[in-house]
């Protein structure tokens, strides 16, 4: 048997005990019944997942072991239970969406046929559950790299913040400026940090919501000009995605009676084009917000004392921040939570080195 394989294995096996765990943790935090039963039956089909890979790893002779979840499990778990289940929800659809390509490149590179057997099987069971949990069964989130929401320009723009600021100040320092030049100089960049951060993603936001506008205006002139033909192109597309002629006709037929209904649909299927989620004066504040929270951390303690106290708690502060930021941020890329923790650490690190340097360089020959 290929180590390789072996290895994957018990990667898949661990990852769906990880997936059986929240589903347990989503049903018991959402409070519809609908909802519960539905995350009830993941979690059964989850568990089912799991015994199948044990059922490899044990006619190869090699112990699964104890069904414990990760620590990125755990630590899902616990924002659900403290900030409720919305997060974990959209999660966890993402997730049944990577799981589909994860599956399928493993069905490709297996040495083992009975692991790519497997593969395929389970990669068509994810792309079945996160179609249960989703609203729009058009869309496989499996290649879109758009998920988290509010969460994400959270933790986008405090990353920007905190790096950028960290290596200003590490810049000040090694031109060995006084300190009231270096909090001067970090506060200075956490105003602009955020301020530009937050500009940024209020005019993204503003910006396609306006796209939107514009496209609705045409297809509401083509509604009004011709609505049997835009009624008849609906009911193509439906049928494009496997709906039944008959069924399709319906759908649109009830629609159309409501003309604001049929042009927000026909925006969403045709175009894949929704604002519900569009608010650009929140994407705004939220994101500058964030983006101010982080570049505070460099600068916190030179607030408080001074000389190489202050210099070794912004150190420490800021390299923790980026380990910390790194290991969310594999909540939405789907990276090893440690790994990616790791990468932003060395990121963080070689900023501040880059910054003492330049500053040092700076001060010395200019």
């Amino acid at each position: 048997m290929q180590n390789e394989d072996l290895k994957l294995w018990r990667k898949s096996w661990q990852e769906e005990v990880n997936a059986h765990y929240l589903y347990q943790v989503l049903e018991k935090n959402v409070s519809e019944e609908r909802e519960r039963k539905l995350y009830r039956q993941l979690g059964g089909l989850e568990e089912e997942h799991v015994d199948a890979w044990e059922k490899l790893l044990l006619e190869k002779n090699v112990p699964a072991g104890a069904r414990k979840p990760a620590f990125q499990a755990r630590l899902l778990a616990w924002m659900a239970r403290r900030f409720g289940p919305g997060f974990l929800r959209q999660y966890m659809a993402a997730w049944e969406g990577r799981e589909v390509q994860e599956y399928l490149m493993l069905h490709q590179r297996a040495k083992q046929p009975e692991t790519r057997l497997l593969a395929k099987q389970l990669a068509m069971d994810s792309a079945e559950h996160e179609q249960l949990q989703t609203d729009d069964d058009s869309k496989e989130s499996w290649h879109s790299a758009e998920s988290g929401g509010m969460l994400r320009n959270v933790i986008y723009g405090f990353n920007d913040g905190l790096t950028a600021n960290f290596g200003l100040i590490a810049g000040v320092i090694g031109a060995s400026a006084a300190p009231h030049v270096v909090v001067v100089s970090g506060m200075a960049g956490m105003l602009a940090d955020a301020l530009s951060m937050g500009s940024s993603g209020y005019l993204a936001a503003k910006s396609e919501s306006e796209v939107y506008e514009n496209e609705r205006r045409k297809e509401k002139l083509e509604l009004s000009v011709m609505p049997e033909i835009e009624a008849r192109e609906l009911s193509l597309i439906y049928q494009s995605k496997g709906m039944q002629a008959v069924e399709a006709d319906r759908m649109v037929k009830v629609l159309i009676a409501d003309k604001q209904a049929f042009l927000q649909e026909k925006m969403k299927q045709e175009l894949e084009m929704d604002t519900t989620a569009i608010h650009p004066f929140r994407e705004g504040w939220i994101t500058g917000l964030a983006t101010a929270i982080g570049a505070a951390i460099p600068v916190a303690p030179f607030l408080v004392t001074e000389g190489i106290p202050a210099i070794a708690a912004s150190f420490v502060l800021s390299m923790l921040a980026h380990f910390a930021v790194g290991a969310a941020r594999s909540f939405f890329t789907g990276r090893n939570f440690w790994k990616s923790g790791l990468e932003m650490f060395v990121v963080g690190f070689g900023i501040a080195i880059a910054g003492y340097f330049l500053g040092e360089w700076l001060i010395k020959y200019l």
